[in-house]
């Protein structure tokens, strides 16, 4: 059994405690008891029930992009997970470059900051303040990164993802599983998203999907694919390439060592294989890791004792290595990955935003 297995079977007995805490304040808000905010704008929710990755971050960088191709002017609200900025409202870009660190931001605002010009990326605990404040400066439409448990802001669209390899684990609620909430909560939901899926999880992907839709009927369920569209290169001495794919596949096939700090590691060292990119080994660091300048010549160390001569890592690690590259020893290569959903998840997003 590893630790994460045991983590939840001793913490069994204290799941039913916290759903029922969840349920309540659930409640509150429903009620009126806990004040619920409309903001002056549409508001686009993308969130999970479960813990760990569900690949949110992506679909809301495309959400962005589709509403910037049809003339909208979308701002995008987190939290701020990981970032040391605390204030009630932390401006990490106005849609003109970033404006702090990934350190102040957090990992996932930052590379949002970096992906999306002319797209501003608020963050703050209370997220009606940075809401309000991303209105202020212009914005017309609202996503709120991670909101499905934030309920103290009102939405038009509440998306609700679960990764394809993953789905709901368990089914227990923490702490005895990886919900956030019981499956009861999806009624909260609009549609239903099934990321990263493949060839290799499609059937049991599109079994889950029905099984949603027969239990919370009137909700679409859309599934997304998360694919490679190409690679940043970062060479010692700082130098930055970017290639189309195929340049990239054929730069790595001599073989690289693989890292990430990421919730899914595995489902990064897949997307490697897929790309039949050989990998002389591979280094999962914990979620949200955070990169010292002893790290990068740590990793080159060990990519070297594989016989691998560049690395390669994920775009929410790069915004973090960042700083350190001047102390960068060997190639390192970023896969920039891109979501592909159909053309009636676009319609209903547009429509949404459209009727308010």
């Amino acid at each position: 059994m590893d630790l994460r297995a045991l983590a939840f079977t001793l913490g069994r007995p204290f799941g039913p405690l916290y759903a029922l805490a969840m349920q309540a304040r659930a409640q509150a808000y429903a009620h009126g008891l806990m004040r619920v905010r409309r903001m002056p704008a549409p508001v686009v929710s993308v969130g999970n029930l479960s813990m760990g990755g569900t690949g949110k971050s992506p679909l809301v960088q495309y959400v962005a992009r589709l509403l910037l191709a049809h003339g909208h002017k979308p701002a995008i609200i987190s939290r701020g997970y990981g970032g040391r900025a605390r204030g009630p409202v932390n401006v990490v870009s106005e849609g003109r470059g970033a404006l702090l660190s990934a350190q102040e931001a957090g990992d996932e605002p930052r590379w949002l900051a970096d992906t999306l010009p002319g797209v501003p990326v608020l963050t703050g605990k209370k997220r009606h303040l940075p809401a309000a404040a991303a209105i202020r400066m212009g914005a017309e439409v609202l996503i709120l990164d991670d909101g499905f448990q934030h309920l103290a802001v009102d939405r038009d669209v509440n998306l609700a993802l679960f990764n394809a390899d993953r789905l709901i684990g368990n089914g227990r609620v923490f702490p005895g599983g990886e919900l956030r909430e019981p499956l009861s909560a999806l009624k909260r939901a609009t549609a239903f998203v099934l990321t990263t899926v493949g060839e290799d999880n499609r059937a049991r992907a599109q079994a889950f999907g029905e099984a949603l839709t027969r239990r919370f009927p009137g909700r679409p369920v859309f599934l997304a694919a998360y694919t490679a569209a190409g690679a940043i290169r970062l060479n010692p001495g700082g130098d930055c390439d970017r290639l189309p794919l195929a340049v990239a596949q054929a730069q790595m096939a001599a073989g690289l060592f693989a890292f990430c700090g990421i919730a899914e590691p595995g489902a990064f060292f897949q997307s490697l294989a897929s790309l039949q990119v050989p990998l002389k080994g591979v280094c999962a660091l914990d979620d949200h890791h955070a990169y010292r300048a002893a790290h990068l010549p740590l990793l080159c160390a060990k990519a070297r004792q594989c016989g691998a001569q560049a690395l390669v890592t994920t775009e929410k690690d790069l915004v973090k290595l960042a700083p350190l590259v001047h102390i960068l020893e060997l190639p390192l290569y970023c896969l920039r990955m891109q979501v592909g959903l159909d053309a009636a998840f676009d319609a209903l997003i547009l429509a949404a935003v459209s009727r308010s």
